[in-house]
């Protein structure tokens, strides 16, 4: 298959094996064996509703969240581990954005940008962005690119536009970096995601820090944490999605850290 064709392939299966529509998914097929088998039926039925009440709290979110981050500090302001180049990687593009009139980022990607910019300013040390276009128009790291420079008033040295996922990042990536005789990166991403893009870069022949943005670790508690909501649900996504591609790396690659 065309990497477009095996992109929308994995998307689709990615979305059925995730929620919401796995769980909706569960559901009809409750009802649809409801009658003749009732007790399947109604186990269907109740495992979908209770497994989407769950991951619709913030409390279940931001443990599955927690559990992909343990092991991603913080950068420190002061005595950073030494690299010799900043990777932002891409999260998504806004296309047509009426009120700019002409492509921009979504909130995940602007996350990135806004980290990356200022460890930019915090080290010095040159930027790479990266991203494509799997749906067309501009890629996304061209589109990265206009946004730190006209947004953040920051300088980008490459712009990697062919990467269709976080693999494909990785490995256009260091063919750009390692041409430069540079090894050793800074990776941009939320917290949440960087076990998988670290593993990525490592296998493609990249010294990796982690660069975490937007961690959801330690979050109060309170009564509000066991009301649903969709914003939970949507982090409870990301959280599964990530253990999918981490698992699916471990299925192709082996170990990934």
């Amino acid at each position: 298959m065309d990497p477009h064709t095996t992109w929308l392939v994995s998307n689709l299966a990615g979305t059925a094996l995730l929620p919401p529509l796995d769980l909706i998914l569960i559901g009809f097929l409750g009802l649809a064996v409801l009658k003749r088998r009732p007790r399947l039926g109604k186990t269907l039925i109740a495992t979908s509703l209770a497994l989407f009440y769950l991951l619709s709290t913030p409390i279940v979110a931001d443990h599955l969240l927690g559990l992909l981050e343990k092991d991603i500090i913080p950068l420190p302001e002061k005595n950073l581990p030494d690299a010799d180049a900043i990777v932002i990687l891409g999260g998504g593009t806004y296309r047509d954005a009426p009120e700019y009139g002409a492509d921009t980022v979504k909130p995940l990607t602007l996350e990135r940008l806004r980290y990356g910019a200022w460890l930019h300013r915090l080290t010095g040390k040159p930027i790479l962005v990266t991203g494509g276009a799997p749906l067309g128009g501009t890629p996304e790291g061209i589109v990265m690119r206009a946004v730190l420079v006209n947004g953040f008033k920051t300088p980008v040295k490459w712009v990697e536009a062919r990467s269709f996922n976080t693999e494909e990042n990785a490995v256009f990536s260091a063919a750009i970096l390692k041409r430069e005789g540079i090894d050793r990166v800074y990776v941009v991403s939320q917290s949440w995601h960087l076990p998988r893009a670290l593993g990525a870069f490592r296998k493609a022949g990249l010294t990796p820090i982690a660069a975490g943005t937007h961690f959801h670790r330690r979050q109060p508690r309170t009564l509000f944490s066991f009301l649903p909501t969709a914003s939970a649900l949507n982090n409870s996504y990301y959280a599964l999605h990530e253990e999918m591609g981490l698992l699916w790396y471990r299925l192709h690659y082996g170990k990934t850290g």
